[in-house]
């Protein structure tokens, strides 16, 4: 039977649904394993470090010459590694889409009827990705050639060259009058995949308000050919195409910044089916004094460093790695990017796992294995099963003799003195390995950071924060600040655990969660759940 508080807890929750301010969204983001079957946990957690491996090399080498007409715009986007959200496209009548979010990215497309993917097999199953299905163009218009979004797509060309690739005549070019000619199709390459898309405007209806938020004139590339990319993308970058930058000139409040809270599963069949809060908007300083007080600056803050080969990508500085108490510098390239675009840390909600430098992870691994290494024995044929590593035997007849896994704390330093504490589960991951040949499974337990290697004449970003560490923090993305004369800054929350037990629904009551109602009016005398709960927002 539920708890007294719980009835309290509900009858709350049904009060305050309709205070929930137009100026923020909330959104649901699926894993991409939310419907899957993994039984077989090394294999899948060796799919998900080659994943992250490929995902972050191609980033690493993408510098090489290209092409003015060549955009190599995101990174490879692959099922298992990602989230989903949805929405829907069109009027006549609306057509409901399933996309990857990407920070990485910076454009939203999709396919298209009709749509032929080459070399897709076994890159897509219904039971992990909803299918969007080729979108029907009938009620799209093509965005003109003129159209500041047309240079965007193509790397910023100039509407002149655009429209002339279009066929406009000369002279309709002198005259701005190429009004009735199409943008070019233009080329994107992922990783492992690529395609070619064309503009078009439509309106896109986001469903989880109420009334429905309709965004007209929405523009999105629409995708009759792909080479490995069977799924859409619903770009979260910092280019104008993304879909906070057209949401931003709808709604400034709700598109200048945006935050996710991916829920903490650890590969658990039934948590990884939990949805993930996406929201997009947040209170002003003055709104949230006058409702909630006082509440003090809830936030570690980070500089954005700005990318000037890659302007779409949220980096921040990494200054620093403590392992227990010792503190290990990182390499000068990972605290600032230089002129040609190479250094800093990606913040990437599309890849798996944290990529640091050589140097640095070596060194990390090193204090891990000094901390760990004489208590537990070295599960190396774990480690050559997963792609993850250092791996140490953890189960009962081990930690019976020491007491307990010694785990050393693990904290990130970040630029403008932002300190994150990760979560024990962000970094040391415990489960059962073997079990061949007859043999007793083990618990094991592997360190999930990887190594990112040293690519000096690569160029590109040096190291790359994965969603799995990311998992349980409240990330900001403040975009509003670009504004102003304070540089840009991506906001790690300290932990956005659910404090409140399963019995009411995660989406809603994160929803009251980031709307502090129920925290800063009627928990306050239940100590045991606030501590949980304003640790997930920091109040």
């Amino acid at each position: 039977m539920a708890s007294p508080v719980f009835f309290v807890f509900l009858t709350l929750l049904f009060a305050q649904l309709s205070l929930l301010p137009s100026k923020l969204l909330l959104l649901p983001l699926t894993h991409s394993l939310s419907a899957a079957q993994f039984n077989n946990t090394p294999h899948l957690l060796k799919s998900t470090s080659a994943r992250s491996a490929a995902r972050f090399h191609h980033l690493r080498h993408r510098n090489q010459p290209t092409t003015k007409h060549r955009r190599q715009v995101s990174l490879p986007l692959s099922p298992g590694t990602d989230y989903t959200l949805s929405f829907s496209l069109g009027s006549t009548p609306p057509q409901t889409i399933s996309l990857y979010m990407d920070t990485g990215s910076d454009v939203v497309w999709l396919p298209c009827s009709p749509f032929e993917c080459i070399l897709c097999e076994g890159k897509y199953s219904p039971a992990t990705i909803p299918n969007p299905l080729p979108l029907d163009l009938s009620s799209s218009t093509p965005v003109p050639c003129k159209s500041r979004a047309c240079s965007a797509a193509h790397s910023h060309l100039s509407s002149s060259d655009l429209c002339a690739t279009a066929r406009c005549p000369l002279e309709s070019i002198e005259l701005s009058e190429c009004g009735s000619f199409s943008c070019p199709q233009f080329y994107y390459a992922y990783g492992d995949g690529s395609l070619i898309a064309r503009l078009y405007s439509d309106s896109l209806v986001i469903p989880m308000s109420s009334p429905s938020l309709i965004l007209p004139n929405f523009t999105f590339g629409c995708a009759h050919s792909a080479l490995g990319e069977p799924i859409g993308v619903a770009g979260f970058g910092r280019g104008v195409l993304s879909l906070p930058a057209q949401l931003a000139s709808y709604s400034p409040q709700m598109g200048n910044q945006f935050s996710y809270c991916l829920v903490s599963h650890s590969f658990d069949n039934e948590s990884v089916r939990r949805p993930s809060p996406l929201i997009l908007g947040r209170y002003s300083a003055d709104e949230k004094e006058k409702r909630f007080g006082d509440v003090g600056d809830e936030f570690a803050y980070t500089p954005m460093l700005d990318n000037p080969k890659h302007p779409y990508f949220y980096c921040v500085g990494l200054e620093a790695v403590s392992v227990g108490k010792r503190r290990l510098p990182a390499p000068e390239s990972m605290k600032r990017v230089d002129g040609r675009g190479n250094g800093g840390m990606v913040v990437d909600s599309g890849t798996t796992y944290t990529m640091l430098p050589k140097e640095l992870y070596e060194s990390v691994v090193a204090e891990f294995g000094h901390r760990v290494g004489q208590f537990h024995k070295r599960a190396s044929s774990t480690e050559g099963r997963t792609g993850l590593g250092p791996c140490y035997h953890v189960d009962d007849s081990v930690v019976s003799k020491v007491g307990s896994v010694n785990v050393p704390p693990l904290v990130l330093h970040f630029g403008g003195n932002s300190t994150v504490v990760m979560p024990r589960k962000n970094y040391f991951y415990e489960f059962f390995d073997g079990g061949d040949d007859g043999k007793v499974k083990r618990k094991v337990g592997c360190m999930m950071l990887m190594n990112g290697g040293d690519f000096p004449d690569s160029g590109g970003p040096a190291g790359l924060l994965g969603n799995y560490q990311q998992q349980g923090l409240e990330v900001v993305y403040d975009l509003e600040n670009r504004r102003v004369v304070n540089p840009e800054r991506v906001e790690f929350g300290i932990d956005c655990t659910w404090g409140l037990g399963p019995e009411l629904g995660g989406l809603v009551k994160l929803q009251l969660l980031y709307d502090h109602l129920l925290v800063s009016c009627f928990l306050v005398p239940f100590k045991r759940k606030v501590a949980l709960i304003t640790v997930a927002f920091g109040i």
